[in-house]
């Protein structure tokens, strides 16, 4: 089955880092396209970063500068490197993957979140 596993989240002071990793399985991971969305209190889920499997990466306007998203296809991993944290960066992280599966289904699918808090 698709499984979608995130790590890396906790709390973190303002100005600080954080590193994210969601590692996929049951994909065709190289053909898929991945992101990163996040929920914060009270608000809807929104994307943070997505990177294409052709390698096409945006960002929202609110991090661009400060994160990065990175794919290792070898490895079947997507990650989020989040710099100069700010506290209206804390939310539920959730990682998605849309493409196929060695089945030839097309499937959009999520993971279950990993919390980020800044605070001091």
């Amino acid at each position: 089955q698709v499984q979608l596993v995130e790590s890396g989240g906790g709390l973190v002071h303002p100005g600080g880092s954080l590193r994210l990793s969601c590692a996929a399985a049951g994909i065709i991971f190289g053909r898929c396209d991945m992101a990163w969305y996040r929920q914060g209190p009270g608000k809807q889920r929104e994307l943070v970063a997505r990177i294409t499997f052709g390698g096409t990466i945006i960002y929202d306007a609110s991090v661009n500068g400060r994160f990065s998203i990175l794919r290792d296809n070898a490895e079947n991993t997507v990650d989020l490197q989040m710099n100069s944290l700010k506290p209206e960066d804390t939310a539920v992280y959730y990682c998605n993957a849309k493409g196929p599966r060695p089945t030839g289904e097309y499937v959009d699918f999520w993971g279950q979140g990993t919390l980020v808090t800044v605070s001091s």
